[in-house]
């Protein structure tokens, strides 16, 4: 099963499965962090490209790290590989690790059916909040994506004048495409190292600025304003 009971009254275990098959060091940090959460466990880790679709059929986890590169001619990390993981484990969530770290590259992982999209220089707490989001239905998106996604498409556009989104500060643009998928005030707090209060505080105010009422005006205002497309939602 890939959500287990320990026992009594304990939560469910969230099982997970590493391929990181290219970055050996770096799927023994991931293993690390997720096995320090009382609720998490890494059940497989791959450690060749030729073993990862057998042992996500036989690992059967809730959540698969799978390492990725858009424009790959071969190897685990292509779309078309992606999709058959898919395929062999179709109850479990996969996260995209993006192996080149470009902003261009998360969303031809979503198509291809990630339910989620790391970079390499993930922190500890965006390893984890990725893991529980998808494992709850949620899409997730590094925030150092977001990061360059403001700094790429947003700071580079010009602007009408008195535009109300000239109001927001960095911080509260982060927040705004984070809020717009999916993203609870818990998860933006954990990926952002903030407080729930201060994160709960720049929503509220991003959504006076722009006039919005709900996370559905949000999402509208957000792929109306080109910051988010809205095939990869």
């Amino acid at each position: 099963m890939a959500m287990t009971h320990a026992g009594g009254s304990q939560p469910a275990r969230l099982d997970v499965m590493l391929a990181i098959v290219d970055f050996p060091m770096l799927s023994a940090a991931f293993r690390d962090v997720i096995d320090r959460e009382r609720d998490m466990a890494v059940v497989a880790e791959a450690t060749s490209r030729e073993a990862i679709v057998a042992q996500a059929k036989s690992s059967g986890p809730a959540v698969i790290i799978l390492e990725y590169e858009a424009f790959a001619s071969a190897g685990c990390g292509t779309p078309e590989a992606l999709d058959e993981v898919r395929c062999a484990a179709p109850a479990a969530k996969i996260i995209a690790l993006d192996c080149r770290c470009a902003t261009d590259e998360f969303s031809v992982a979503l198509k291809a059916g990630a339910a989620g999209v790391l970079t390499r220089e993930a922190l500890a707490d965006d390893v984890v909040s990725a893991v529980r989001a998808v494992a709850a239905g949620h899409t997730y998106v590094s925030p150092a994506i977001v990061t360059r996604m403001v700094d790429t498409y947003v700071r580079g556009k010009p602007r009408a004048a008195d535009d109300p989104y000239d109001q927001l500060t960095n911080r509260e643009r982060q927040i705004l495409l984070l809020a717009a998928m999916g993203h609870t005030n818990r998860d933006i707090a954990r990926s952002l190292q903030l407080s729930e209060q201060t994160v709960h505080s720049n929503r509220a105010n991003l959504m006076e600025k722009l006039g919005l009422h709900d996370r559905v005006e949000l999402l509208r205002y957000t792929v109306k304003r080109g910051l988010l497309n809205p095939s990869v939602l």
